[in-house]
């Protein structure tokens, strides 16, 4: 998270056990707030396999009553996917229930799941025209010709916003994470066409960036990438998680491309964003019995 740093107050948290580390909360703080990170995609405490219900609920209790004896009135958080995790479990879930907390948003989140691949008629024709227009798919250690040529004009052009990463930003990620960070272009000839920036992970792999020409749907350059993407580049990884699909702060979905993104099998899963009151710790005395 450092290469952001200058953008947020860090106020990660560390919660021990008889001095011995269970869990730690990624977070920033900004007003009397606590975030689960915002710099971050995905959130919650982390915590380690032998983590029991008992301490789940002790780490929330301890953290909020921290907060709320110094002045932090809420913590905005939000909890990670099931399949980003290696043991997945939902106890937040039951805890989260018990503060009362209140649900502020949720994210809908494209995923391929390899158990139930299957293709559209409408992306297996564009596989197709990808195949038939001789298109050639390669990866690259830089990002500037995907950048500067398709990213960022794109982004302007569709949405007057700015790529997350700047160029200098995801350049220095990739030299810290060099073989989980990865740029794959396509070219027709040798005129760059389309492409994705992915990043993966043990269990998933996850579009974070997409672009393409106007040729797309005449060539096929996207359906052509991410068929190769899915059941050959990321073939051993478990799920294939091609992100939302929202506008206007998650209250709107494109319609469009959540109809793309289904075309190769995805299916919908949830991300919820809370809001709780610190000063609801209170909520978690006496739940076992």
């Amino acid at each position: 998270m450092e290469y952001h740093n200058h953008k947020f107050i860090d106020a990660s948290l560390l919660i021990f056990k008889n001095d011995k580390l269970i869990s730690l909360l990624p977070a920033n703080i900004f007003d009397d707030k606590l975030y689960s990170h915002q710099g971050l995609s995905y959130g919650g405490f982390i915590l380690n396999k032998f983590s029991k219900l008992r301490d789940i609920v002790e780490v929330f209790k301890i953290t909020l009553e921290y907060l709320n004896k110094n002045n932090i009135k809420s913590i905005y958080y939000k909890s990670i996917p099931d399949f980003y995790t290696y043991l997945p479990s939902n106890e937040d879930q039951y805890v989260l229930f018990k503060l009362n907390a209140k649900i502020v948003k949720t994210e809908v989140l494209s995923v391929v799941n390899k158990n139930s691949l299957f293709l559209s008629k409408d992306r297996k024709s564009g596989i197709k025209r990808g195949q038939n227009n001789d298109l050639k798919i390669v990866e690259v250690n830089d990002f500037e010709d995907f950048w500067n040529i398709l990213l960022i004009k794109n982004l302007i052009k569709k949405h007057n916003v700015s790529p997350v990463h700047s160029l200098k930003e995801i350049t220095q990620l990739k030299k810290l994470f060099n073989k989980q960070i990865r740029q794959f272009n396509v070219y027709k000839g040798k005129n760059l066409i389309a492409g994705s920036t992915i990043f993966e992970t043990k269990t998933t792999a996850h579009v974070q960036y997409i672009s393409s020409d106007l040729s797309k749907n005449k060539l096929g350059s996207l359906d052509f990438l991410f068929h190769n993407l899915i059941t050959d580049i990321f073939k051993n990884k478990k799920f294939f998680d091609f992100g939302n699909s929202h506008e206007n702060d998650g209250k709107n979905v494109n319609e469009g491309l959540i109809y793309w993104k289904e075309g190769f099998g995805s299916q919908s899963f949830s991300q919820n964003f809370y809001e709780i009151e610190s000063k609801s710790y209170k909520n978690l005395n006496n739940i076992f019995f």
